[in-house]
């Protein structure tokens, strides 16, 4: 793609096997990579894209300059906030996008640069996991010009970090250091900025090492049993459920006692 495409998509090889992870770029670094209308759309046919490819094996998405992404596109907003059933539509095109992300079959990570406030929180939190760079900047900012969060943040924060923490950082508007949200679970772990594309790369090629059904698997049961409200006996249910279906029927279950029993690496297919 172009360098002037709001948004960029690359297959970058992890391993000698044909793997790759599939990087999205929200590519509108002057205006910080705004997540409007025709952007989220366009996310979503990618990140659809890209889980329907065998080759990729993990999905990231990170952002061109020094944001991650700050949000709406608060000048399309002066419009789009006066019209009754656009806007409406806007948040529900918006929360669709962000919710079918649990539902693909291969990890979608997000790769936190610079400022993440706004959408771009809600983006993160929608994630299966995120990395930060050291230059990341977490928080909420929708209370400081007036708005409010209708892209997740508001139901899915407190899950991630706690009612209080959730509270305070809304209610504040305040941005998060890297360490601080390290330490609040929001991210999973900080590494200098030139080295976050790698921090990706590295964790797609453990996942490249794994049965691509037993992860859509293992990640369908996780965020079910967590997203979905579940209480432990459903949630244990499901997760016996479904890893009987999978020992009993997959080829990659046999496959990998197989090479265990040979001392020697699994041939994943996938079946």
């Amino acid at each position: 793609m172009t360098d002037n495409d709001t948004i960029l998509v690359e297959r970058i090889p992890v391993d000698d096997h044909g793997s790759t992870l599939g990087l999205v770029t929200l590519n509108r670094p002057k205006e910080m990579n705004p997540l409007d209308w025709d952007t989220g759309l366009r996310l979503g046919r990618i990140f659809d894209e890209l889980a329907a490819d065998p080759q990729v094996r993990v999905i990231a998405v990170t952002g061109a300059g020094r944001a991650f992404s700050a949000g709406g596109d608060m000048k399309k907003y002066q419009v789009l906030q006066r019209d009754p059933k656009d806007f409406p539509q806007f948040l529900a095109d918006l929360h669709e996008v962000f919710s079918r992300i649990s539902q693909q079959p291969k990890p979608v990570i997000a790769l936190v640069n610079g400022i993440a406030v706004a959408g771009g929180i809600e983006l993160i939190l929608s994630c299966d996991l995120a990395i930060a760079a050291e230059s990341a900047q977490i928080g909420d900012a929708h209370l400081t010009f007036g708005q409010m969060g209708g892209g997740g943040v508001l139901t899915l924060l407190p899950r991630a970090v706690g009612p209080a923490r959730a509270r305070e950082l809304v209610l504040s508007g305040r941005l998060l250091s890297p360490a601080e949200a390290l330490d609040w679970g929001l991210v999973s772990q900080v590494v200098p900025d030139a080295d976050l594309i790698a921090a990706g790369i590295a964790f797609t090629k453990e996942v490249a090492k794994k049965s691509p059904l037993a992860v859509a698997n293992a990640k369908s049961v996780l965020n079910a049993a967590f997203s979905d409200g579940t209480g432990i006996p459903a949630g244990m249910r499901l997760e016996r459920e479904v890893t009987a279906r999978y020992c009993l029927t997959s080829d990659d279950a046999h496959e990998g006692l197989h090479a265990f029993a040979d001392k020697r690496p699994p041939a994943f297919t996938g079946r």
